[in-house]
This record gives structure tokens, C-alpha cells and sequence, in this order.
């Protein structure tokens, strides 16, 4: 049976049990529930601190899990990302009152708070720099303002948080970190492994992705196709009338409007476009 770790709670929580059941793996109705039972897929899904899931993972006592990357990174465990999942993006950041420094160099010698120890202090020791790391749970915001520390190094969706509390971003990003499924580093994944990577795979490809169809007259085939490429090849049908082909292709979701323009623009007619529920690729 493959059991596998899902935040039970947090910004990750939701959005991972919206892809695994929409990759065909049941998923929890009462929010209360630690463990749900999967007898279809033959798996067993636990739902733990996001904190926690890479230490369950790295010691074996499950295959795999869906935590975020800052939360593998930041502790000491046997874990290892196998598949960036595409949502919860966030980006970890330092931030101090504006004054305090110009770059990241200049923090030699600060107090720098954080929920995330782990990577600030191997980020610190990779520049070489001296600096005390001062650890917190929950928000650090306040903490320059409280006397803790000096600067605050902290995950940052918008910096409109950071703002509010007369925090600027200090320097480049130490990490960008989103949703990833992580098993215990050096493992060889078995049938139930990989097929759950090929079900997340093509969850996440149908996201990405819409199903675009249209007519076109033949002289424009070639630029028609040039616009829409799909993964492989288009897939082309000649029509009744001689002088048309339909055109079937995915096109990435971000750019559906500019490519039907370009394509109404070519002589293209009677374009649809379609959801991907799921694939294989």
C-alpha cells in the first residue's frame, strides 16, 4: 500500500487535495480526519503539519509527501523533491526598515529573525557572512519593530505585509518555493510511486494546457501550425471542402486570446477552445 503525507492544514492544504483528487485519489470530507483509507488506489493518505512531512518522509515511515520546498530545505531530514507541483508559490526574502542596509553583505553582525533558521543560516554561511539568526515561530514582521532583531528574513507572496510594517526587501532572493511531492532521498520509486508521479504529471499538464480546434484554408497550414505547435505535432483532418483542414493542438492556457487573434488574423475560422480534464504524456 503507498502511503502518502498531505498537509492537514495551511495555504498548502487545500490545493493538495484538489490535485490528487483531481488526478483520481480520494480525498477527506471531514477536515477532522488524520488518516483516510484509499482501497481503489491501494493508498493511505496521512494528514500532518506541512513542518513534519519531510522528517515522516526522509525516515521511511512513509513513501511520499507534498510539503513546500522552504519547509524541506529549512530542516535536517532525508528528504529529497522528485516533483515541483505548481501551486503555493512563494518567494524568501530578507526585509529591513529602509536605512538599515543596501545588500545583503552589509548584514554582518545583525540579528536576523525567522521561522526558517535552517536556510538562513546555510544562506549566511555560502556568502561568508557573521550574523546572529534569531528563530520564531508564526509571523516575524514585528520583530524589528518589538527590539528582537535588526532585519527579518521571511516567505514574501506580494511584500504588501512587509510594507505595512515599514519593512523594505533587502537584496535577491535566498529561495523560491512551491508545492513539491518529496520521497526519502536515494529511494527507487516503485509501480504506486510512479504512477502517482504520472497521474500529478498530467494534472498538472491539463492545467497548464487547453485544447484548441479550428478551420483553416491549406495555403495557411504552415503558419497556422507555426502559431500552434502543440507537444508533438498537430494533429490535422481535411474537410468536406477541399480548400479547408481542421486543426486540433494544446496551447498553453496563459496564451489562448493572443494565439486566436493571430490565428482569426490568418483566415482561421470556427475556434474552439476546450478544457483538459487530465492526460498522459
Amino acid at each position: 500500500m503507498l502511503r502518502i503525507a498531505v498537509p492537514n492544514k495551511g495555504t498548502l492544504s487545500e490545493p493538495a487535495s484538489a490535485m490528487l483528487r483531481e488526478a483520481g485519489y480520494r480525498q477527506r470530507r471531514d477536515q477532522r480526519e488524520l488518516v483516510l483509507a484509499d482501497p481503489d488506489n491501494d493508498t493511505e493518505f496521512f494528514f500532518l503539519r506541512p513542518r513534519d512531512i519531510a522528517t515522516y518522509v526522509g525516515s521511511g515511515q512513509l513513501e511520499v509527501g507534498i510539503t513546500g520546498r522552504d519547509l524541506l530545505l529549512d530542516g535536517e531530514n532525508d528528504a529529497e523533491e522528485v516533483l515541483a507541483l505548481d501551486f503555493g508559490s512563494s518567494t524568501f526574502r530578507y526585509a529591513a526598515v529602509p536605512g538599515t542596509a543596501t545588500e545583503v553583505e552589509q548584514l554582518a553582525g545583525r540579528r536576523i529573525a525567522t521561522s526558517y533558521p535552517g536556510i538562513v543560516e546555510r544562506d549566511l554561511s555560502a556568502r561568508g557572512i557573521d550574523a546572529e539568526v534569531i528563530k520564531l515561530d508564526g509571523a516575524v514582521e514585528t520583530a524589528v519593530r518589538l527590539g528582537v532583531a535588526d532585519v527579518i528574513a521571511d516567505v514574501v507572496s506580494t511584500g504588501t505585509t512587509l510594507r505595512q510594517a515599514g519593512l523594505e526587501i533587502l537584496g535577491d532572493p535566498i529561495l523560491e518555493s512551491e508545492a513539491v511531492l518529496v520521497r526519502r532521498r536515494g529511494a527507487v520509486s516503485g509501480g504506486a510511486v510512479e504512477q502517482l508521479l504520472r497521474r500529478l504529471n498530467g494534472v498538472i499538464i491539463a492545467r497548464r494546457y487547453v485544447m484548441m480546434d479550428y478551420d483553416v484554408r491549406v495555403e495557411h497550414l504552415d503558419e497556422a501550425c507555426a502559431l500552434t505547435p502543440g507537444i508533438e505535432s498537430p494533429t490535422v483532418s481535411p474537410l468536406h471542402d477541399k480548400g479547408w483542414v481542421a486543426v486540433r493542438s494544446m496551447v498553453l492556457r496563459s496564451e489562448t486570446n493572443p494565439i486566436m487573434d493571430q490565428l482569426w488574423a490568418l483566415g482561421a475560422r470556427g475556434i474552439l477552445v476546450t478544457d483538459i480534464l487530465a492526460c498522459r504524456l
